[in-house]
């Protein structure tokens, strides 16, 4: 299943919300000093973060830093982070509610065998035990090293890489199970390009950049240092051999604006092409041991290429070669599992080379990430029912009513879009099914055994319980109740082919949400997430599906083109952005994130003004209306990363770094203009036939 995570949708404001817009003239001060106080509310509270602001910028030059400049300059990113943000802190402040649960659960020595708060505590016993894994060091996993030395030759190769894709350890051939995209009401065994212990292609590949070249030469000194740790021979030999294979895999594999393309990675094939596309694997045994042997006839390839070129690889590669690749995945899945050296050293290439942090979390926090991981259904059921108040899910449920509505109203009015294609955007609107807190069902983790001093065993076997969690859909009718994040995730998301908006519980608090304030803050600052997501139904990728999830072209084609010529100026826009010195982003890779921002943003100010139902929208702290919303997105969005993992968003996230998310959409949007008094010479300006408005 294709989803689309939630971003900052960055809202823009038309004139005429609020009851006498203040027009900025030269100064930030302009923007929010004195007006009649008559409008406003005695009661009412703004929710902008004054402390945050920087006096010293003007929001017509630099919006981002101008909402939370002194933010910015006051708070150090936190060693252990690579970045650090609104909606970090958000999830900081969720996972110590959730270890108040599960350290609780940890010290309750009676829970019932196989109850939840037995799995929750057990787990987290078996995390934060450090002195047994230090005593054991690398013996949890000789069952399967053993396994691994245990391959006599290349058709034997197949049943290997399944289980391990099984156990989540990774092979250059991935396996899932989501919705058949022309299909929607049938599930669909997907295989995919996977096997790369870095991000993404780009690091292999990549030249003329010091900075990925310096990249690669850690990343083999690091393989060598985990199989040395694991007192494997030839370490060193080991390690060249292994990247300069992941280097061949890489080489096949398709880019991350390549995979954007719904319609070039849908390629639906019967099992017998799938084995012409590949002869030199043995697909009926990898099928077998993946569990889905006589359950399916077709498969979807994502990259065909792909697997015709990994088929000469195959070919070419010693078994043994083989055999050191995945002893290595092993490793670098389960490093983090083992004893302190390879905690170390998975941290210091995963964390510090790659993203930045100087210091890993403290243990007590990644036993709480882990088992969010895989109890996250557990885990979220007494997160709601601490942590989630009741009318909090009525309160965003009619946000996002509202949001629907002036979307609807929006299509009407689009003077670049035929009637034809507006009946059809009209209809997969009115079908966009909504889910805000938690799922109406919990799954069940019955199955799936918890041991109080089995740490790699419990990560083992939660990722066989969830990949036999896929399995089992096949054959049966889509299930429409299934979230696809747990409730206790500061996220959101939009599914193309459930055509569906999710909002979990925690993306719904401080201090992304205030209860309390007047709602224009809440327009903007939960706006991100509302407006971002609905707007994806109708981003370069989500156009192409229809109202029941099925990837169908409802476009005129005079419609098509000029959906597409929009696009084309906004990734050249943001294709001029710079995060860091020599890595602009790639406007492609974010076009459909970028989209989802400035839409959104624009159906933020509409929400709100459909809220106030005929009524004047009040001043409050010198602010208009369209100001809040402007504030509540932009200081929702604060946020700061080192360099390292700015680089690593450039070459595979499709969110543009917050900064861009930001001034970039603010720049596009005609409210903006009118909100904040921006003109010609100031340095957000862009000229009308420059902005780029979708919806």
């Amino acid at each position: 299943m294709k989803r689309s995570l939630c971003g900052a949708a960055i809202a823009a404001l038309f004139a005429g919300l609020a009851s006498g817009p203040i027009h900025a003239a030269d100064t930030p001060a302009a923007a929010s000093t004195a007006v009649s106080t008559a409008a406003v509310s005695a009661a009412a509270v703004s929710g902008v973060d004054k402390g945050a602001i920087d006096g010293a910028v003007r929001p017509q030059d630099d919006f981002f830093r101008y909402s939370q400049g002194k933010w910015l300059h006051d708070v150090d990113i936190p060693a252990d982070r690579s970045s650090w943000g609104a909606f970090n802190i958000a999830q900081e402040n969720v996972e110590g509610q959730i270890r108040t649960l599960i350290e609780g659960a940890a010290q309750d020595r009676n829970a019932r065998a196989g109850s939840d708060a037995q799995k929750m505590g057990d787990y987290y016993a078996s995390f934060v035990d450090r002195q047994r894994r230090d005593a054991l060091g690398v013996a949890p996993l000789q069952a399967e090293l053993a396994r691994v030395a245990a391959l006599k030759d290349k058709r034997a190769l197949a049943v290997l890489a399944a289980h391990f894709s099984r156990i989540g350890a990774g092979s250059p051939i991935g396996m899932s199970v989501s919705q058949d995209s022309k299909q929607s009401t049938r599930y669909l065994v997907e295989i995919s390009q996977s096997g790369l212990g870095m991000p993404n292609r780009d690091f292999y590949i990549q030249a003329n950049d010091a900075k990925l070249m310096d990249t690669r030469a850690k990343y083999q000194a690091h393989v060598e240092k985990m199989l040395a740790l694991a007192g494997q021979p030839d370490a060193a030999g080991q390690a060249a051999r292994i990247v300069a294979l992941e280097t061949q895999i890489a080489q096949a594999q398709w880019s991350a604006v390549q995979n954007r393309d719904p319609v070039k990675t849908y390629n639906k094939v019967t099992i017998a092409q799938l084995k012409a596309l590949m002869p030199g694997f043995d697909w009926d045994a990898w099928l077998k041991e993946q569990g889905v042997a006589g359950k399916v006839d077709a498969v979807n390839v994502s990259q065909p290429s792909y697997l015709q070129a990994l088929d000469r690889i195959v070919a070419a590669t010693p078994v043994d070669t083989w055999k050191s690749y995945f002893n290595f995945r092993l490793l670098s899945s389960y490093g983090p599992y083992l004893s302190q050296p390879f905690v170390d050293e998975s941290f210091a290439f995963r964390g510090t080379v790659l993203s930045g942090a100087k210091v890993n979390r403290p243990v007590e926090k990644l036993a709480i990430a882990q088992i969010n991981r895989d109890l996250g259904e557990v885990v979220g059921k007494v997160y709601v029912q601490n942590y989630f108040p009741a009318e909090r899910k009525a309160q965003v449920r009619e946000m996002v009513d509202n949001f629907l509505l002036a979307y609807k109203e929006r299509i009407d009015t689009l003077d670049w879009m035929s009637e034809a294609t507006k009946k059809q955007a009209q209809a997969k609107l009115a079908k966009i099914a909504v889910k805000v807190g938690y799922p109406d069902k919990w799954r069940d983790y019955g199955a799936l055994a918890i041991k109080r001093d089995d740490l790699v065993g419990n990560a083992m076997r939660a990722r066989e319980f969830a990949h036999g969690y896929s399995v089992n859909k096949l054959g049966k009718p889509v299930d429409r109740s299934e979230w696809h994040m747990t409730p206790q995730t500061v996220n959101a998301y939009y599914s193309p082919e459930m055509n569906e908006v999710v909002f979990p519980a925690a993306r719904l608090q401080a201090p992304l949400y205030d209860p309390d304030a007047e709602p224009a803050i809440n327009y903007g600052a939960v706006g991100i997430s509302i407006g971002h997501e609905i707007s994806h139904a109708f981003d370069d990728q989500g156009a192409q599906y229809d109202g029941d999830g099925n990837l169908r072209n409802w476009w005129t084609k005079e419609d098509g083109e000029k959906f597409a010529a929009k696009g084309k100026v906004l990734v050249a826009q943001y294709g001029g952005y710079s995060p860091v010195q020599g890595y602009n982003l790639n406007g492609e890779l974010t076009l459909g994130e970028n989209i989802a921002d400035n839409a959104g943003a624009i159906m933020a100010s509409r929400a709100y003004k459909i809220s106030l139902k005929g009524k004047p929208a009040p001043v409050i702290d010198g602010y208009t209306a369209e100001q809040r919303i402007f504030m509540g997105l932009a200081q929702a969005r604060r946020g700061k990363a080192r360099d390292a993992a700015l680089i690593s968003q450039v070459k595979s996230d499709p969110h543009s770094p917050s900064e861009f998310r930001v001034n970039g959409s603010l720049r596009n949007h005609p409210g903006y203009y009118d909100a904040f008094g921006v003109k010609p010479g100031d340095k957000m300006y862009l000229k009308p036939e420059e902005r780029v408005v979708f919806w």
